[in-house]
């Protein structure tokens, strides 16, 4: 991986903050993944979290609603293969994970998404909320918001 840029001092994946950046908070460029549907950023960096809006199961080059998979499980890792992406675009991986949100169509799904979810935090998982998913949208069954650590390089 190319080494890391400055943006205001500190230094992040090379390539990663070619996005709007202010004082309070970076919005990095993403050129791997789609740009969203709606006027929000997949993730936003302030301070040394970065905050990742909630992803869904979208097929890598998906149109939206082509969903990777029909079951609660399926649909869960690709959630989390998502985040996984962001973050390494960022020089992070799912390590960095504190905190996520899980948005689930129907709670009885619950024991099929926490089977599939141990699978990417075996040990030490993050924090973890259960919500229910505010939207329908045919076949979507699972959601998945992250607030990761980010620790920038420093310059030398």
């Amino acid at each position: 991986m190319p080494g890391p840029i400055g943006s205001g001092g500190i230094l992040f994946a090379r390539g990663a903050f070619r996005g709007r950046r202010d004082r309070l908070k970076s919005v990095p460029d993403l050129p791997n993944h789609p740009k969203p549907l709606g006027p929000y950023s997949h993730c936003v960096v302030a301070g040394n979290l970065v905050f990742i809006s909630a992803q869904t199961p979208l097929r890598p080059g998906g149109k939206p609603g082509e969903w990777a998979a029909a079951d609660p499980a399926g649909q869960t890792r690709q959630c989390l293969s998502n985040i996984r992406s962001i973050l390494q675009e960022l020089g992070l991986s799912l390590d960095a994970v504190v905190k996520t949100t899980v948005f689930l169509a129907d709670p009885n799904d619950f024991k099929a998404m926490n089977d599939a979810y141990k699978e990417s935090f075996p040990t030490d998982p993050p924090a973890r909320s259960p919500a229910k998913l505010g939207i329908e949208l045919p076949g979507l069954k699972v959601a998945i918001e992250a607030v990761a650590i980010y620790e920038p390089l420093q310059e030398e």
